[in-house]
């Protein structure tokens, strides 16, 4: 016990000295965790000495975290975007296997292999897209919810082929593994349903001391994972569905908060000890083949994505970042090929290309995931000639433009249009969810679909002519964006922003908004009764935005 403490000690001394020189270079810090995890493998410093220890703790790390992405879950919002996930789950795992298995028969694989290769480089790691989406705050947006629901239906796809070469592995017959793999599948649908049900009678009971909330949440979440684990879906779907079950309780937040310092222990282990398992001595003989699948990887999954979104109506901004979600692969990659590996299909030169491929594809992919905007801004007059988007236009008087602009519509949006009713001025929502739109439309309102941060959107739509643009989109690029795009058309009226944080607001400021929403400090409530008494008038709003920078001054 005293050696596995110095070794987590001496872990945690490295991961803390790598994160320092990889923050002053302004890199993701999971780099850093993964380098650290290199660096302390077999193949230099050899810390870690104790890899079952460890591997457990990794283990735990991917549990705390798909339950706390459980808890998050918003039964609406998986409704709105579960289509699209799938078709994306499953187009990418098709698309992917197709593709790749045609290079690896090109590379000299036999059959065999580059099916196993194809499959396994198809499958996307949900574990470092969820990571790298919270710390940019964006697994509530659009695409992150999205992103979080397709790598869902390919794990559950990576869980069902291996549970079937488990159970070829064990010689039974294709009758016996179809029936047992649907009774497990039942099983646990049904396990989760009654979860559901009784969920909310415990959780209340358990409420009544902060304590016992605490430990009543950890032992759910571990008797579904043990669940999920006894009936072959593994640990990680076990722990989605117990956080799942408790996302519609009042106490899923309270939950979540005293959840994370765990979480966030346990999964720094996790990625540490995946550095531990890239050896570098396995990539020489394989560089050509870890190159061509690494370059597939990063730039044909954006691609294909943002490809099958434009067709399920998307807007292109939405189908590239959802994209550039999924140019990694995942752990379950390794596992499929250790199995096929353990049977005697392949050999161990495939573990080998997947390790390069893992170490070249979570580095690039990090990037793409953390510049996935200003890449977007780069290549966007590229997308606008390739994958035009329909002509957009709002059901409102013929030949008059609105007087108000709303863009976006969800979160503060949907407690505004209440306000927009009461004013009896003529407005148009603006969003890029198709979903968003046609359910407006369906009710009535006047509404358009396009991107709120292209300038030529907003000329098309004669946006000049209009008294006032409110932009409830929490994003201080495309805040600051809008901002300049009005000021070139020559826009002189009132201009709302939102930004996510107070620190990005006095950018918004100075790039000539009028009045700034943080919408942690203030909520949709708040802005429909300023909304009321201030109307549409860009000086009364002047005067609030000018009373909110003294605020702020006062507060630094």
């Amino acid at each position: 016990m005293g050696d596995l403490f110095l070794e987590i000690g001496s872990l945690v001394i490295l991961v803390a000295v790598i994160s320092f020189v990889v923050q002053w270079f302004r890199q993701p810090l999971i780099l850093a965790y993964i380098i650290a995890g290199i660096v302390a493998g077999p193949s230099l410093l050899h810390l870690v000495r104790s890899p079952e220890a460890f591997d457990t703790f990794a283990n735990m790390g991917v549990v705390f975290l798909l339950f706390t992405v459980g808890l998050g879950l918003n039964w609406r919002k998986v409704k709105e975007v579960g289509g699209p996930s799938t078709l994306m789950g499953v187009g990418q795992v098709v698309f992917t296997s197709l593709v790749g298995f045609c290079l690896g028969s090109a590379l000299g694989f036999d059959w065999l292999t580059s099916v196993y290769l194809a499959v396994a480089f198809s499958f996307s790691s949900t574990i470092i897209i969820i990571k790298h989406l919270s710390d940019k705050n964006e697994l509530d947006s659009l695409y992150g919810r999205i992103s979080v629901g397709f790598l869902l239906v390919q794990d559950f796809i990576a869980v069902i082929l291996l549970l079937l070469l488990r159970t070829v592995e064990k010689g039974a017959t294709v009758a016996h593994i179809l029936s047992s793999t649907g009774e497990k599948l039942l099983l646990f649908l049904v396990g989760g349903a009654l979860a559901l049900l009784i969920a909310p009678r415990i959780v209340a009971r358990a409420a009544r001391s902060q304590e016992l909330l605490f430990v009543f949440a950890l032992a759910w979440c571990f008797f579904f994972v043990a669940m999920g684990a006894r009936a072959g879906f593994g640990m990680e779907i076990g722990a989605l569905v117990a956080g799942v079950s408790l996302s519609g309780t009042v106490y899923a937040t309270e939950i979540a908060a005293r959840l994370r310092p765990i979480r966030d222990f346990f999964l720094l282990l996790f990625f540490v000890i995946l550095g531990t398992h890239l050896q570098w001595q396995a990539l020489p003989g394989n560089w050509v083949s870890t190159l061509v699948f690494s370059v597939f990887v990063l730039v044909g999954n954006p691609l294909l994505a943002l490809l099958v979104m434009r067709l399920l109506g998307y807007h292109s901004k939405t189908g590239w970042r959802a994209g550039t979600t999924v140019a990694q692969i995942s752990e379950f990659s390794f596992l499929l090929l250790a199995v096929g590996v353990s049977l005697g299909h392949i050999d161990a030169t495939s573990v080998g290309v997947a390790t390069g491929v893992a170490l070249l594809t979570i580095g690039f992919g990090s990037y793409l995931i953390k510049y996935n905007e200003q890449m977007y801004r780069w290549f966007r007059p590229l997308f606008h000639r390739i994958l035009p988007w329909p002509a957009s236009r709002w059901h409102g008087r013929a030949g008059k433009t609105p007087e108000i602009f709303l863009l976006g519509f969800h979160g503060v949006g949907q407690v505004l249009l209440q306000g927009l009713h009461d004013l009896r001025r003529s407005y148009v929502i603006v969003d890029f969810d198709p979903h968003v739109v046609r359910r407006l439309m369906e009710q009535g309102e006047p509404v358009m679909y396009g991107d709120a941060g292209d300038e030529e959107f907003l000329r098309d739509q004669q946006i000049k002519k209009a008294k006032f643009v409110l932009s409830t989109i929490p994003e201080k690029q495309m805040s600051i964006d809008l901002l300049s795009s009005l000021k070139d058309i020559g826009f002189s009226g009132g201009v709302v922003v939102s930004v996510p944080e107070p620190k990005d607001a006095a950018d918004c400021y100075a790039a000539g908004a009028d009045f700034v929403i943080i919408p942690k400090q203030l909520g949709g409530e708040k802005v429909k009764e300023i909304l009321e008494h201030s109307k549409i008038t860009a000086r009364s709003w002047r005067s609030l935005g000018k009373a909110a920078q003294a605020c702020g001054a006062l507060d630094a």
